[in-house]
């Protein structure tokens, strides 16, 4: 039985943008995250659905 790919759908990415700078998001698949460059911050996916809140962002560095 093959695992299922908890990745995010490609269309899904081009549609979603930061809510914190509505810039561009780009997405880490081995960290399963969402990063925004603009406002340092990486936005968890969690069983397919990214969590596009700040209070559940990780802040990164650059």
């Amino acid at each position: 039985m093959a695992k299922k790919d908890a990745g995010i759908d490609p269309k899904m990415l081009e549609l979603l943008v930061c809510p914190v700078t509505k810039g561009r998001l780009t997405y880490d698949a081995e960290r399963q995250e969402l990063v925004s460059q603009k406002a340092r911050l990486a936005y968890p996916i969690r069983d397919g659905v990214p969590i596009m809140l700040a209070s559940e962002a990780r802040p990164i560095e650059v």
